[in-house]
């Protein structure tokens, strides 16, 4: 579930710098779609996966620089295997919703806090079985002119687990020069996730990053298969490449292609015992993404 820490610092900033200097309502549309090609499991059935994103943000900013907001996504994981007979799910939703909570510190420091539910199941599946619900926060400072940098954590639910997960984060945004940037944010890749972007600024409207990231989702499968009503999981490791247009700083698009080391897919029973775990072979990812801020 640490997938969640990208998807809610981007609920929650909409883009920092373009927030911090308006106040009122912003909203921000971003979508994403990606393809990973042909990969062989460990017991040799092959697959394929298209991975598609379209998430709503609202924030309202205050003249003192604090910010609520809402932010809503849609998203789908569909699966091909290649032998249907040995499949172990095949389409996948994914729904979230992030209620983003930004304020300023006496200090300096910035502080924010994102609670959020997330529903993660296959076709066909009542929605409330694939719920998790947590929270993401951190705190940052801007230690100098070109950096800031700060803590994080999150503390998340789990399908088909009692146990809490934590973890920790470090959040940055470091301009390492004019036009070379490390930040923490909603990097492009296979879907979203935690992770770093290095980006150049090639001119004043294109820019070249590379991005990489751990991915981990889990969802509630139905009542047929291995494992039925039991629980799958899908983690991988993306590392890509990307190339992103800005004609203004409201609209950017971008293309992006690499490659998901890794990879491993996994089965659970109803009542947690592992039923199968099976890694695959490194899997070629491309894909395109759009932003639109107003």
């Amino acid at each position: 579930m640490k997938r969640y820490i990208l998807a809610i610092t981007a609920s929650f900033t909409i883009s920092t710098a373009h927030a911090q200097s308006m106040t009122g309502w912003s909203t921000q549309v971003d979508g994403l779609t990606s393809y990973q090609s042909e990969t062989k499991l460990d017991d040799g059935n092959e697959f394929t996966a298209t991975r598609s994103f379209l998430r709503v943000t609202g924030l309202n900013t205050s003249a003192s620089g604090t910010a609520v907001g809402l932010s809503v996504s849609l998203g789908q994981f569909d699966y091909e295997f290649a032998n249907t007979a040995t499949q172990p799910w095949t389409d996948i939703q994914d729904i979230r919703l992030a209620v983003p909570v930004r304020f300023k510190l006496d200090s300096g420091a910035n502080v924010f806090l994102a609670p959020s539910i997330r529903w993660d199941y296959q076709q066909g599946v009542d929605a409330s079985d694939g719920q998790t619900y947590g929270v993401f926060g951190g705190i940052s400072w801007k230690v100098r002119d070109n950096l800031t940098i700060g803590p994080a954590f999150g503390a998340f639910t789990q399908i088909g687990n009692d146990d809490l997960e934590l973890f920790p984060a470090l959040l940055i945004d470091w301009d390492i020069t004019d036009r070379l940037n490390l930040t923490t944010g909603s990097g492009l890749g296979a879907t979203q996730g935690p992770g770093l972007t290095l980006k150049y600024a090639t001119t004043d409207t294109t820019a070249v990053g590379l991005t990489a990231r751990s991915e981990s989702v889990r969802f509630r499968l139905d009542d047929k298969g291995i494992a039925p009503n039991g629980v799958g999981e899908d983690q991988s490791y993306p590392v890509v490449v990307s190339f992103e247009y800005s004609p203004n700083p409201g609209l950017s698009f971008s293309a992006f292609a690499g490659a998901e080391f890794g990879g491993e897919l996994a089965l659970e029973t109803t009542s947690g015992k592992t039923v199968s775990k099976q890694s695959y072979d490194t899997a070629p990812i491309a894909g395109l993404a759009f932003r639109l801020r107003f």
